[in-house]
């Protein structure tokens, strides 16, 4: 049987490395990155934005409580936080070695993109030829990064999110998401809307700390994992149905809120769902990963996973511009036109972030 006492300091032996979690690490943002070249529509009302056809095609929003794998990157990532924190502890670091190796990977790599980015913004605000909506479009191109500032937090507060593990036990996910849940009162019942954003670190925050029980979770039961989908789901359909929350696990035009801006406890029944789902897959998923192919795929996926995430929208979007210079019209709505281009917005993108990849590959480290 699980129980959840982990008070005691990390033990002498070495952690080690997980492939499955390398697996699950990758696949989360690769996914996302699929995503948004599939399902994002570019509009010109006013300016450059962008939308998707989960409002206006029956069902599609289904496919969010799938493909919506932010909560399973924060889960693994809290995982791999406890892991770095307890090497330190070993090595006799403290935090300013934790945070120096965790962000060394995350930070490098996210400076360059952003260097390029502002770079030629600047040539192009500042040169003799006038582009139009050149902010909007900038922004637009960085938007997808907005999980790095949370992930950057996260960061900052493991040690003491890792303190509150050993000193609480099971109680410090119950604790976060208890918070959770009274922020959307207070948002929703009360009229507090500015109240939403603390669970940007408490929703999270939530997954994040579920990651430190890695260890206990994959060494328990199937009927623990089962517990969580039937939860989960359960948890999701309930609240997607009481006429509250939107269905869709992310932003969908026409809805009053999303889901996921700022998330609200539906990605809690989220998080505890697909962490079910990855607990129940484990051990069929581990023995797949002893082929050479898919271990290769993971180590290259591992390496340079977040190179792709970082590059994969500026890919699109000088996709979308080469796209219109040839004269091909590209549908602003989710017609049957738009869903015959589908193969091209994962051919042209995926062309041109292997170009990316290959430059600015050296910058993804360990």
């Amino acid at each position: 049987m699980l129980t959840f006492q982990e008070n005691a300091k990390p033990a002498a032996k070495t952690t080690p490395r997980d492939r499955y979690v390398d697996f699950l690490r990758a696949l989360s943002l690769l996914v996302v990155v699929g995503w948004h070249w599939i399902f994002s529509i570019v509009t010109w009302h006013p300016g450059p934005g962008t939308t998707s056809p989960i409002g206006t095609t029956p069902g599609l929003w289904a496919g969010t409580w799938v493909l919506q794998v932010m909560p399973v990157f924060f889960f693994v990532g809290g995982f791999a936080h406890l892991v770095t924190w307890e090497s330190v502890e070993r090595a006799g670091g403290g935090y300013r070695q934790f945070v120096a190796r965790r962000l060394k990977r995350l930070l490098r790599p996210t400076v360059i993109c952003l260097t390029v980015v502002g770079s030629i913004w600047s040539v192009l605000t500042f040169g003799p030829i006038s582009v139009p909506h050149l902010n909007a479009t900038a922004m637009l191109i960085l938007s997808p990064l907005w999980f790095i500032t949370i992930y950057v937090g996260l960061v900052l507060l493991a040690p003491l999110f890792i303190r509150l593990h050993r000193s609480a036990g099971i109680w410090g996910p119950i604790v976060l998401a208890g918070a959770a849940v009274a922020v959307d009162i207070l948002r929703f019942h009360d009229r507090v809307p500015d109240v939403a954003w603390l669970n940007m670190v408490l929703v999270w925050g939530f997954a994040h700390q579920l990651g430190f029980f890695w260890t206990r979770l994959t060494a328990a039961s199937r009927r623990l994992a089962w517990t969580m989908v039937l939860g989960g789901l359960g948890s999701l359909v309930a609240l997607t149905n009481i006429g509250s929350y939107p269905r869709s696990m992310v932003g969908v035009p026409g809805e009053a809120f999303s889901n996921m801006g700022p998330p609200t406890v539906c990605i809690l029944a989220l998080t505890v769902l697909q962490i079910g789902v990855v607990l129940l897959l484990r051990a069929r998923i581990t023995a797949w990963l002893q082929r050479p192919r898919p271990a290769r795929f993971t180590a290259w996926a591992s390496t340079n996973s977040m190179t792709v995430y970082l590059w994969h929208f500026p890919a699109f979007a000088a996709s979308y511009g080469l796209v219109v210079l040839v004269g091909l019209s590209v549908p602003q709505t989710a017609s049957a036109g738009w869903w015959i281009q589908r193969p091209l917005w994962v051919i042209l993108p995926g062309a041109l972030t292997v170009v990316l990849l290959r430059t600015f590959r050296r910058f993804d480290h360990r």
